[in-house]
């Protein structure tokens, strides 16, 4: 507790020592490296070690690269004399008198000051901040940057920013950085402590080379990394913004055309083409093809003939029909007594893909098999985790179905010449090597399908997938009906949980989204929590309802959606984080709560969840907002004719960072780049095809970074 308190202390008057050098004297005998736990630094201690660690701070590196989402302007210093009302302004003063009381009303307790500048003087209120007379004193120069308000008769300041006057600011008078924070850790703090460790960015090497810098006018790494936290002005704040958009987009391009380079060279087993079976596997399916699905299937069933390894990316949107094109593949490739592989996200999820397998394959004589952490199962039938690693090694399973359990040391294929990945686009290079390892053949590398129902733009798809060869699904089977969605306001939620009653009275079910509503609570457990409470006790007290999110164990997951799909349960909350993505075609209605937080893409994901049957379904859209921009961006959800015409909207509100989060898997979680950085992609693509040209050896700063960034992220 006393490093803390020493911590709050220090953070509170931006009292570390100022000037480079003796900064990192200070540092250098506290003995403070960039491998350093926060925990070393500055007395942190174990309770904001924590803290940190919840935004992925766990090193003084990790420090370093957390960077600001924005900057308040607390440059240009007012004199009192200039204030205006609702102003957010600074001011240099000196403080005449500082005292608490306490407030008889609310009982808080008030801070109050007067201070004054050479062209007057201002009131200056505090809540619930009592320390602060013993920090500021009467004489005291400091900066204030904050609101300005009127007091009953007089302008008053309203909780300002303090710091004492000094030739280097932390929190005032500057462009002051503002960082994502968790519960109970303080804009202060982390300004602090990036601050007390920013020197130590002299020992990171800059590994961009040279002459790519200087092509593309990009300053050093370690000014960037300085300027990026605690600018001197906005000019160097940009040049500092475009280095480091460069580096992430950089080392993203070279890890993409690397990768196309490594499979443009590497050697695939061409697969021969069953015409007349194909045909007839197809006249046997209970439904007929779309269009899109023909030509789509003949666009994969064309690249499996080559000798050069497949990398294809399949879109489509929820209920398009991309299972039954893998099929087309998997089929083909058993035929010719060769081995193909599905992998899936989560267990759900497989064992959603293994049951349709076995459908779609029930007349034919093929060996297909389930293979997760917890579900082990060959033709329907329970089968032991050895039976099947050895079936897998003679070739006696053809098609087998999974996670990536797949990949693990101790499974090995006979003759595995197809992998198809379904929602993990970006999978990884090392884990194509370990397929490749494991394949039987280690000279040859299996054809790579990767699927998504999550719809991209085309100008982001190239950009994210230049070593990918694109199929899209656009056309809906004509037995799908149109999902009739609805934004509802806050005054018509009555009306809307009367439906689903009466939804549920005919024997229909309902999914319950929630948003994440906490930032430190990644996996939404508290968002379902309460939903479900509400539903269960307040709106719903006589229907069965269960709740999903990511903190459960995954037998408890399988058991909750087993009932729901069985429908011993009415009604499904369940978070953003879990995949609900198991087919229930008895669910008609989809609500989501907070429909504002999530992307037009996602929401588009959710609702593709309703709407698998002849029922007619429906998407209700709960938002607590009122701003004419949500208005507009949840109306599209309505009038969209698909979900690529949404992924373009999308784009046009929010920006790929928002529309493809972190919690999209998939997609490269970059720190400060946005994916509509077209100039910056086109150079550090141009860039990477020169270095790739050179070969990486002549980088080794370079290459170090590659394999480090590549050891952290799986890219493709």
């Amino acid at each position: 507790m006393g490093g803390e308190r020493k911590l709050a202390e220090l953070e509170a008057v931006g009292s570390i020592p100022t000037g480079d050098a003796i900064v990192k004297l200070f540092l250098a005998k506290m003995m403070i490296d960039l491998t350093t736990p926060v925990a070393a630094v500055s007395r942190v201690g174990k309770t904001t070690a924590s803290r940190l660690k919840r935004l992925g701070i766990e090193t003084v590196s990790d420090l370093i690269f957390y960077y600001p989402f924005r900057w308040q302007d607390f440059s240009q210093i007012s004199d009192i004399s200039e204030l205006q009302p609702i102003d957010a302004a600074t001011v240099k003063v000196k403080i005449q008198i500082i005292s608490n009381r306490r407030s008889p009303a609310k009982r808080k307790m008030l801070t109050e000051a007067l201070v004054a500048d050479q062209t007057g003087s201002i009131k200056v209120i505090w809540f619930n901040q009592p320390f602060l007379t013993k920090i500021l004193q009467p004489g005291d120069e400091v900066y204030l940057s904050g609101k300005v308000d009127f007091d009953r008769y007089n302008l008053q300041l309203v909780n300002p920013v303090y710091e004492k006057v000094s030739a280097d600011t932390t929190h005032t008078a500057r462009l002051v950085p503002v960082y994502s924070v968790t519960n109970n850790l303080t804009q202060k703090q982390i300004r602090f402590l990036v601050k007390s460790v920013l020197p130590l960015a002299t020992l990171i090497a800059d590994w961009l080379p040279p002459e790519i810098s200087q092509e593309n006018n990009l300053v050093n790494l370690n000014l960037a990394l300085n300027q990026i936290h605690f600018p001197k002005d906005k000019k160097i704040l940009d040049l500092a913004i475009n280095r480091l958009k460069f580096d992430e987009l950089f080392l993203f391009q070279l890890s993409v055309l690397a990768s196309k380079l490594d499979i443009a060279l590497s050697q695939s087993e061409a697969i021969d083409f069953f015409e007349s079976q194909t045909k007839n596997f197809v006249a046997s399916l209970p439904f007929t093809l779309t269009n899109d699905q023909r030509k789509v299937a003949w666009q994969i069933v064309s690249d499996l003939q080559k000798n050069q390894p497949m990398n294809r990316l399949l879109q489509g949107d929820v209920g398009s029909g991309k299972t039954v094109v893998a099929a087309i593949a998997m089929f083909n490739v058993a035929l010719n007594k060769k081995q193909a592989v599905l992998m899936a996200p989560t267990e759900i999820l497989a064992s959603q893909h293994y049951q349709n397998l076995l459908n779609l394959f029930k007349d034919s004589n093929l060996n297909i098999a389930l293979f997760t952490r917890s579900q082990r199962q060959v033709n329907g039938r329970v089968e032991t985790k050895k039976k099947i690693l050895s079936d897998l090694s003679s070739g006696d399973i053809q098609l087998v179905i999974g996670t990536h359990a797949l990949i693990q040391q101790d499974v090995e294929f006979s003759n595995l010449v197809l992998a198809i990945v379904d929602e993990q686009h970006r999978f990884g290079v090392n884990q194509r090597k370990i397929l490749r390892q494991n394949s039987g053949d280690k000279k040859i590398t299996p054809h790579l399908l990767s699927m998504t129902a999550t719809p991209i733009p085309r100008s982001l798809a190239l950009t994210l997938y230049g070593d990918l060869d694109l199929s899209i699904i656009r056309e809906m089977p004509k037995s799908r009906k149109k999902i009739i969605t609805k934004v509802v306001d806050p005054k018509n939620r009555k009306q809307a949980y009367e439906f689903v009653r009466n939804q549920v009275k005919t024997g229909r079910q309902v999914f319950v989204i929630c948003p994440l509503i906490d930032l430190s609570d990644k996996l939404g457990v508290k968002a379902v929590t309460d939903e479900f409470e509400k539903l269960k006790k307040e709106i719903f007290p006589d229907l069965r309802i269960e709740m999903l999110h990511g903190k459960l164990k995954p037998a408890d997951k399988e058991r909750i959606m087993a009932n729901f799909l069985a429908k011993k349960s009415d009604i499904l909350v369940a978070t953003s984080v879990v995949e609900v993505g198991v087919d229930i075609p008895n669910a008609s209605v989809m609500v989501i709560e907070g429909a504002e937080r999530f992307g037009l893409a996602q929401l588009h994901q959710f609702r593709g969840r309703v709407g698998r049957s002849i029922y007619q379904s429906y998407c209700f859209l709960f938002t607590e907002s009122q701003t004419e921009k949500t208005k507009a961006r949840l109306n599209a959800l309505v009038t969209a004719k698909d979900g690529f015409e949404l992924a373009e909207l999308d784009l046009q509100f929010r920006g790929p960072g928002e529309i493809y989060g972190t919690i999209q898997s998939g997609f490269p979680e970059f720190k400060i780049a946005q994916l509509i950085d077209y100039d910056i992609i086109i150079k550090a693509k141009l860039a990477a095809e020169k270095v790739l040209a050179l070969g990486l050896d002549k980088y080794p700063l370079l290459k170090q970074k590659m394999e480090q960034t590549n050891k952290a992220v799986h890219l493709e």
